[in-house]
């Protein structure tokens, strides 16, 4: 069995390193993917930190991979070699407990993370579970797809779990990474947008990703002018917020939709939720189904992330720019192995 080369920390905080490993016989139900292209996400960055405490080091992260196809499991069907997809957060799920059987294969308490106990895409080569190989829609491109496998489905997600229309209005909560996304999608879906950002030189930006206004998050005055407006808001940051006057921006039947990890617990007013019937959710990615509806919608409106590629080799470089908050909007590593 030939060696996977990789790029690996071998300790939290640390820089990433060549490593190589031995990942035994391909499983039955897997395939082994040759990796051209991987997104870089700020989950890389909390899994090389080990700020979630669930790290594993040697720890090679990567998990938004697109690639080839290169050998396909006794049992896996409907993929062939040579078929470019893509990989997200998700490597396997069980196949038979009752969320995976309800086609809510994300949410498997057996799941297994493309990183989590696993040897990521920051490879040359990654291997998963077929279903979560998702094939690639004619007219994507490749070399920007791969932040759609984690960031992309982590916003677009919302609009299917609450049965967003066309009409409704909606706010998103940080225009980075994953908002910039959301606009994108939310355009195309034909909703009225507001931006939430806290940086003024993003507000052109934000109008040019298919925002209608703008509005600086920490400005009371302007969120309690779109007071009770918005059907739902998508909340992409990772930082507390003034959440009496965000709530305070919902309808009534409105929902705040957490995606971004803020590790401290929301202070929450009660008669806010009870009064105007509104609601608080939250979603991590999403099911093979959710992905490839996510991807064919990507496809049909010609929406990609915005992106800054790097060679693999230089991914400390790319680490670092993505640390210092400089990424404009997601870091792509192009791999560049040597045989």
């Amino acid at each position: 069995m030939s060696q996977i080369h990789a790029w690996a920390a071998t300790t939290a905080g640390g820089i990433c390193e060549p490593f190589s490993y031995d990942p035994g016989p391909l499983g039955p139900d897997e395939v082994e993917i040759a990796v051209e292209h991987c997104g870089i996400c700020h989950s890389d960055l909390s899994m090389l930190d080990n700020h979630w405490g669930m790290s594993r080091y040697p720890l090679v992260p990567g998990h938004e991979a697109v690639g080839r196809i290169l050998k396909l499991g006794d049992r896996v069907a409907g993929l062939s070699p040579g078929q470019r997809v893509g990989v997200g957060w998700m490597a396997a799920s069980c196949m038979h407990c009752q969320s995976c059987l309800g086609g809510d294969q994300h949410l498997c308490h057996q799941g297994q993370g493309t990183i989590v106990g696993r040897h990521g895409g920051f490879a040359d080569r990654l291997r998963c579970h077929w279903a979560w190989a998702l094939p690639l829609p004619e007219g994507l491109d490749a070399g920007a797809a791969g932040p759609l496998m984690c960031g992309g489905i982590t916003v677009f997600a919302p609009l299917m779990i609450h049965n967003i229309s066309p009409t409704a209005r909606v706010g998103v909560v940080g225009i980075g990474g994953l908002g910039h996304l959301a606009l994108k999608f939310l355009r195309a879906w034909g909703c009225e947008i507001t931006a939430f950002t806290s940086s003024e030189s993003k507000r052109a930006e934000a109008m040019a990703f298919g925002a209608h206004r703008v509005v600086s998050s920490q400005d009371g005055r302007a969120l309690r002018a779109i007071a009770g407006s918005l059907d739902l808001i998508i909340d992409t940051v990772n930082v507390p917020l003034d959440w009496k006057a965000i709530m305070g921006t919902l309808a009534p039947k409105g929902h705040l939709h957490v995606v971004g990890a803020v590790l401290e617990p929301m202070a929450i007013d009660a008669m806010a939720l009870i009064g105007g019937q509104r609601g608080i959710s939250g979603s991590p990615i999403g099911s093979p189904t959710a992905l490839t509806r996510m991807l064919d919608f990507a496809a049909r409106h010609r929406i990609l992330p915005q992106v800054e590629h790097f060679p693999m080799s230089r991914v400390n470089e790319a680490l670092e720019h993505l640390r210092a908050g400089k990424a404009r909007y997601r870091v792509v590593l192009d791999a560049d192995f040597t045989a």
